[in-house]
């Protein structure tokens, strides 16, 4: 059966390999980049790989809270139901490490917009839908302060604690709704793979993505991930892991959220979106 996907930063490293798989076995997929030429050109890539795959594409930056308010308020008014959201955008270093928002580019584009964008797109999931958030090995105790805009970290310190407060605000929110659905679920999807990100960060090729690609495949439909809502799963090791102890505390967790929809609220055309 083919489903509805939107899959963040698609154009390119995992998140256009996902695309490319899903694409292949036909189904209908959201395509979100934030660069209007790079849409385009994996628009018209992902539609030759399938006469059944239905390709869309949405123009957004998800460093900019309202473009990510836009972002969401386009898909509901084209869409009344999602199966799968792939919260695959991320950022590792930036020239300017501040946006307009005043937030640590970091904590912008892996924490805020994902966080943001699966509350505005809840609406549109059934029971059976799952939001898949793209997690890292890299996970570091959260700064606060960092967090809420104060304060500036390295691009390292910034990542790793990003990437720690997706992975809490999944397990929250996922066994929030554990009995309603959507599943959320927080997936490494593979350490140094050849992403543009690990080129920039870390100088170096990277594995194939094709491995990180798979597994967000199997976590949007397989039924090993059907139950799995508020879990972390580590394809380092190839199995459901604990992840970094903060994120099985729930006052930590809860921390994060607060001071989460704390900024929202006080963001121009964000405030009031979210409880």
């Amino acid at each position: 059966m083919h489903k509805t996907i939107l899959i963040t930063g698609a154009t390119d490293g995992i998140g256009f390999e996902t695309a490319k798989m899903l694409a292949a076995d036909g189904h209908h997929l959201l395509v979100h980049g934030r660069n209007p030429d790079k849409l385009r050109q994996a628009q018209a890539a992902l539609s030759a790989l399938s006469d059944d795959a239905r390709i869309e594409t949405f123009l957004a930056d998800l460093s900019h809270m309202p473009d990510v308010k836009a972002l969401a308020a386009a898909v509901t008014q084209k869409h009344t139901r999602l199966d799968v959201l792939i919260n695959n955008a991320g950022v590792y270093t930036a020239a300017d490490p501040r946006t307009d928002d005043g937030l640590d580019v970091r904590f912008a584009v892996n924490t805020y917009a994902p966080y943001l964008l699966t509350r505005l797109l809840l609406p549109l999931f059934g029971a059976s839908g799952r939001v898949v958030n793209l997690s890292s090995a890299a996970q570091a105790p959260v700064d606060l302060q960092a967090l809420a805009g104060k304060g500036q970290l390295g691009d390292g310190a910034a990542y790793a604690q990003s990437k720690l407060a997706l992975t809490m605000w999944s397990r929250s929110l996922g066994l929030e709704l554990s009995k309603t659905g959507p599943a959320i679920i927080a997936v490494n999807p593979g350490s140094m793979l050849g992403s543009k990100m690990v080129r920039q960060a870390f100088g170096v090729a990277g594995g194939d993505l094709r491995i990180g690609a798979d597994i967000l495949v199997r976590a949007a439909f397989s039924e090993e991930f059907a139950s799995a809502t508020g879990t972390y799963f580590d394809n380092d090791s190839g199995a459901f892991a604990a992840p970094h102890p903060d994120a099985l505390d729930p006052n930590k967790c809860a921390e994060i959220i607060r001071v989460i929809k704390a900024v929202l609220a006080d963001l121009p055309n964000t405030n009031g979106e979210i409880q």
